[in-house]
């Protein structure tokens, strides 16, 4: 089989124009749903589609076959959703136009036995002959968001980012384009490996790792053909970007489950612990931990060491969390330095906690938290901050907004004053970390509890993960601190 050079995924990823090969004018088949979705986020692109009956598709005109369609405009790249054994005769078909890259959403294939599997191999074999990057078969979808392209037959299209996805599994895609649209974290580039006949899921993040769109890798694998190979694959890859993997099939249970969804055979789980260890990849348990690792990595400057400090407005949240801290194997609370705690005094009353977690005891007034938090972050000590409460203010604000006392008694002045409070904490919280290169982690239930909340609101503004628990900022701390380790001790840093 030819190399995948970058520029073969050029076709697939930024197409100059995409034939949807099987369209249909029933809202419920993948031949339109795929055709609306291209259509409707703004690819800029030429669109064309094929219908045996011809026809008008969302305002496409449809041609019974690849040869009937015109050769006003380029076109890249074929999106299937026609029947197994009409693809060869496709596939050569679009290769005579020129179409050199084709993203296969058909099943049938080499999850569906040992006739699938011939099948499979065929197709593999016949688009590596005719110059064709073949995706899936059996797959859900493209997007990238730098060309505005959501081919794909499921919601939803992200805002765009820094995060290449790649998975086995198309429901996976579309759990981190959730979670994407959930947070405001965008996503460059998703692609639906399928059975990732030709096109593997470490073939992607390699394009991702050089791709000047993307900065991290997220990747759902379910098997693992060749263990020594796929390791010295995440090896080159992590060198040049963080990689988080989620894996499935980690149980008998979930392996059994593994090899009907895709036909894969799964690997031993500790073996994969041990070498995403070694190879310097983040192995996350959750799909939720997966797309936080993954957003933490996409929005935050790698810490310089493992000494975290905890900001808090109240005691309870900072006990917890120091727990959480000191649990964890590879962070650290850093004691408090004698001069921080000296300059931390001059802005708090004396009731403060005087130690780490710093415990701010409803001293703060209007200044207090960004001045204490610029304090914290620069002092050499401090490699990290994870900042919890805000968006008390709010909502109390909000309590009173809602209350039958509102408009009148001052709450209007109030409830304004505290709205812009815990916005520009939000906004001190980002400015701080770009200024020093120090993370700085912001957690509340109440990103979502009330996302609406101008707190969490304003974080999401600043194109950072607002945490919904301390104890999830603090994980995804770890894997940012575990990764930053990992390239100083290879001399990458």
């Amino acid at each position: 089989m030819k190399p995948l050079h970058p520029e073969r995924f050029r076709a697939l990823f930024d197409p100059r124009g995409i034939v949807v090969a099987g369209a249909s004018s029933h809202p419920g088949k993948f031949g339109f749903v795929a055709l609306h979705n291209i259509l409707s986020q703004g690819y800029a692109g030429a669109v064309r589609a094929t219908n045996r009956e011809g026809g008008t598709i969302l305002g496409v005109e449809a041609v019974p076959s690849i040869d009937d369609l015109a050769a006003d405009a380029p076109l890249d790249l074929v999106f299937v959703c026609t029947p197994a054994g009409a693809n060869p005769e496709l596939l050569r078909a679009c290769a005579q136009r020129g179409i050199t890259a084709a993203f296969v959403t058909s099943a049938g294939y080499g999850e569906a036995g040992d006739e699938g599997r011939a099948a499979e191999r065929d197709l593999v074999a016949l688009a590596d002959e005719l110059g064709i990057l073949l995706a899936g078969p059996n797959g859900q979808g493209v997007v990238s968001t730098p060309s505005r392209l959501c081919a794909q037959i499921v919601a939803p299209y992200p805002p765009g980012g820094d995060i290449g996805v790649a998975s086995q599994s198309g429901n996976f895609v579309s759990s981190f384009l959730n979670y994407s649209v959930q947070t405001g974290i965008g996503i460059s580039r998703a692609v639906s490996a399928g059975n990732a006949a030709m096109v593997t899921v470490p073939d992607y993040l390699d394009f991702y790792a050089d791709d000047p769109q993307t900065t991290v890798g997220l990747a759902y694998v379910e098997g693992i053909a060749d263990g020594r190979a796929f390791a010295e694959r995440v090896r080159v890859i992590t060198e040049r970007m963080p990689l988080v993997l989620l894996k499935g099939g980690a149980t008998a249970g979930g392996q059994r489950a593994a090899a009907s969804h895709t036909g894969a055979l799964a690997s031993d789980d500790r073996v994969l612990d041990g070498m995403c260890h070694q190879m310097g990849a983040i192995r996350a348990a959750t799909v939720e931990e997966a797309f936080e690792a993954a957003a933490t990595f996409a929005t935050q400057p790698l810490p310089a060491g493992p000494n975290v400090a905890v900001l808090t407005t109240a005691g309870g949240w900072g006990v917890v969390t120091a727990d959480a801290i000191t649990a964890h194997r590879d962070l650290a609370l850093a004691p408090l330095p004698e001069d921080l705690r000296a300059s931390i005094d001059t802005k708090l009353p004396p009731r403060w906690s005087r130690n780490n977690p710093i415990d701010l005891a409803g001293g703060e007034t209007r200044d207090t938290i960004p001045e204490v938090m610029t304090m914290v972050a620069g002092h050499p000590a401090i490699d990290a901050i994870v900042y919890l409460g805000l968006g008390i203010q709010s909502n109390q604000a909000r309590l009173m907004r809602e209350g039958p006392f509102y408009p009148g008694d001052g709450l209007e002045r109030i409830v304004d004053y505290h709205q812009r409070q815990d916005a520009r904490f939000a906004r001190a919280a980002a400015e701080i970390s770009e200024q020093t290169g120090k993370p700085i982690l912001t957690a509340t239930e109440l990103a979502t509890a009330d996302p609406a909340n101008p707190g969490p609101t304003t974080v999401r503004g600043t194109r950072r993960l607002c945490y919904s628990s301390s104890n999830r900022a603090v994980i995804a701390l770890g894997h940012l601190y575990r990764y930053a380790r990992w390239r100083r001790s290879r001399g990458l840093a």
